[in-house]
């Protein structure tokens, strides 16, 4: 039996400021709309482009929402705010474990077992059972995957390259969070189990703030007793509120820009944080003296307290 999906209690503010400079008219996807999805909701939004151009929005076969516009001579400037609801509870409440047999499962993700351009599962066949073998199959081989690259691979900011494998990485033992992505789905798609690249914002929501410039952050998800479940091989500790932007076989389907032609990014400013959607609006100037994150204690605004204390979801700290 399903769990029951937990309330959208939490209200994270995200969003991005970015600009191009073009020197010919240049085709454009961005994927910077979060997915439709069960544990996250759009309350409101707003998306500019200066100067104004036609933007058309689709569903790509991942389905990710994608924005495709061309851009014109000079520079375009895009900026994307919205708020969002999301659980109180880390992304691993409800966990379920079990793998369904290759032969049972459903026909659209059988793509999430098989190599791809980053994810070179089978250059990993031999290094994956030597490693991971004897671990029991589901959730607890899912688990010391992640262990294994969160372990072994070093953290290295600005050390990411288009054309590093999953194989490479462990080779090098080095990358960044798309590195330590594609190298947990890798070993998870030798087991046969369908595993899949996500973007998106990860706010510092009960978890202390680190210091560092917010970004987009790669993880991934594996489906697991019936349903897409999140792991990050980087932090290796279960977050709350993650807001999930795109997914697909490697960063070559979550990719938050792809250009053809020549343009390059003159601008990029993005940020997550949770707010008081009494205090804060869509276009305020992002001030992270307004956030209720960036501590170990997950904190509510003051008219949500005594409610969230009374359901049990947690516990507040002034």
């Amino acid at each position: 039996m399903m769990p029951a999906d937990p309330p959208l209690v939490v209200t994270i503010r995200a969003g991005l400021d970015l600009s191009y400079y073009a020197s010919a008219p240049t085709p454009i996807i961005l994927l910077i709309k979060p997915r439709l999805d069960r544990w996250q909701h759009i309350e409101k939004e707003q998306l500019s482009c200066e100067p104004q151009v036609p933007m058309e929005e689709y569903e790509d076969e991942h389905g990710n929402i994608v924005q495709r516009f061309v851009l014109p001579i000079g520079q375009t400037t895009v900026r994307h705010d919205m708020f969002v609801a999301v659980p109180a509870v880390p992304e691993n409440h409800g966990a379920v474990d079990g793998v369904i047999p290759i032969a049972e499962l459903p026909a659209k993700l059988l793509r999430y077992t098989l190599p791809s351009r980053y994810c070179d599962s089978d250059k990993l066949l031999d290094f994956a059972f030597q490693q991971f073998g004897q671990v029991a199959h589901g959730l607890e081989r899912v688990q010391a995957i992640c262990d294994w690259v969160h372990q072994n691979i070093e953290y290295r900011w600005g050390a990411g390259s288009p054309h590093t494998s999953a194989s490479e990485i462990i080779k090098q033992r080095f990358g960044v969070c798309r590195d330590f992505a594609h190298t947990a789905i890798a070993l998870c798609r030798t087991f046969n189990l369908p595993a899949r690249y996500v973007t998106g914002y990860v706010p510092d929501v009960g978890y202390l703030d680190p210091g560092t410039p917010m970004d987009f952050h790669a993880y991934f998800q594996v489906f697991l007793g019936g349903r897409w479940q999140t792991f990050d091989a980087r932090f290796n500790v279960p977050r709350i509120g993650r807001i999930r932007i795109a997914c697909g076989l490697d960063a070559v389907d979550g990719a938050f820009s792809t250009l053809y032609g020549a343009a390059n990014l003159v601008r990029f400013e993005v940020w997550g944080y949770q707010v008081d959607p009494d205090e804060v609006n869509l276009g305020d100037p992002v001030d992270l003296s307004k956030r209720l994150c960036g501590t170990r204690a997950l904190r509510f605004p003051k008219g949500q307290q005594s409610a969230a204390t009374t359901s049990g979801l947690v516990e507040t700290q002034p």
